[in-house]
């Protein structure tokens, strides 16, 4: 049998505080025999002798005095980590470390978290804003939230929403600019463009063209490494943009926006959760993430639906027929 030495030092450190081995066993719940065993263990790798025995009685020896002294402080430190780990795991508190996307924070997360938080006030969140995926491990990551392509390999992930690109203008521009009926017609019209805040390239626009998805260089009126800032620019009808179907849904629901080319909405990107492992989540951990599935998973306010896209004719005659009342009848 293997020698277990931080269990022989609590069934030592028991038995001198109970003055006996029989109730040592009891108060860890073995046999006397394993606890005898578990000190004979101890002393021998000791090559010291703890205890003078009796059949009645026992009492320490001046080594197992000086070594009761020593060991019961470290025990009792050990133990309180112990337990405070576990309490940790199941507490609903402490530092919970979220990595995302700046674009997607304000949106789509931050209600989410800020939810999050007013149930459990004792959470202690560390956002950082990133658009790359770094290394979880070394960022010490619980949660993170990636916008575009499935994470690398070593983290779960879950897909949580279809990132679309929808093009779009205001009322306004469209009828100073007119519409485009075709990508080719974006050539003539004043472009918003995104710059990717790390590479600093200004993105091509991209596109649904049957079953593929094609790129298009445009040369933008007015260019930004924040979306938000290039919605505005759009929705002030200082160009025509490709905005991410997140900052879109609302302002076309609104009416502030229309959508065209919805053809070709391309919807091949994700916004996608991740995290290290399933095993030994802490509960805050888990709770955080059960949340956001909830709030965030495939909820339609934060993409357009295919009746949305439809061409504007379309929607009119999918309109329901309104109901007669009863003079009319």
């Amino acid at each position: 049998m293997a020698f277990n030495e931080l269990r022989a030092i609590a069934t030592f450190i028991r038995a001198a505080e109970l003055g006996s081995l029989r109730r040592a066993a009891i108060a860890q719940a073995i046999t006397p025999q394993a606890a005898s065993q578990s000190l004979a263990q101890l002393e021998a790798h000791l090559g010291v002798r703890l205890f003078h025995r009796t059949t009645r009685r026992l009492s320490l020896t001046e080594e197992g005095s000086r070594f009761l002294e020593a060991a019961q402080p470290g025990l009792a430190t050990l133990q309180r980590a112990l337990h405070g780990a576990r309490r940790d795991r199941e507490e609903i508190a402490g530092p919970l470390r979220i990595v995302a996307t700046r674009s997607l924070m304000l949106p789509v997360l931050w209600p989410v978290l800020d939810e999050f938080c007013s149930r459990h006030p004792d959470i202690e969140p560390d956002v950082q804003l990133d658009d790359r995926l770094g290394n979880w491990v070394e960022d010490r990551v619980d949660v993170g939230f990636r916008a575009g392509t499935p994470p690398a390999d070593g983290v779960i992930s879950r897909r949580l929403l279809p990132l679309q690109l929808v093009v779009c203008a205001t009322p306004a521009y469209l009828a100073r600019h007119g519409t485009p009926r075709s990508i080719d017609d974006l050539a003539q019209h004043r472009c918003s463009g995104f710059r990717h805040p790390a590479t600093g390239k200004v993105m091509p626009w991209e596109f649904r063209v049957g079953s593929e998805i094609v790129s298009r260089h445009v040369a933008p009126v007015f260019c930004t490494n924040d979306v938000e800032l290039e919605a505005d620019a759009v929705l002030s009808g200082h160009a025509i943009g490709q905005l991410v179907g997140v900052t879109a849904a609302a302002r076309v629901r609104s009416g502030e926006l229309v959508p065209v080319l919805t053809e070709h909405v391309a919807e091949h990107l994700n916004l996608y959760l991740y995290y290290g492992s399933r095993i030994a989540q802490p509960a805050r951990v888990r709770a955080f993430i059960d949340l956001v599935v909830e709030r965030v998973a495939g909820n339609a306010a934060f993409f357009l639906e295919a009746h949305e896209l439809e061409p504007p004719r379309t929607r009119r005659a999918r309109r329901p027929s309104r109901r007669l009342t009863a003079s009319e009848s």
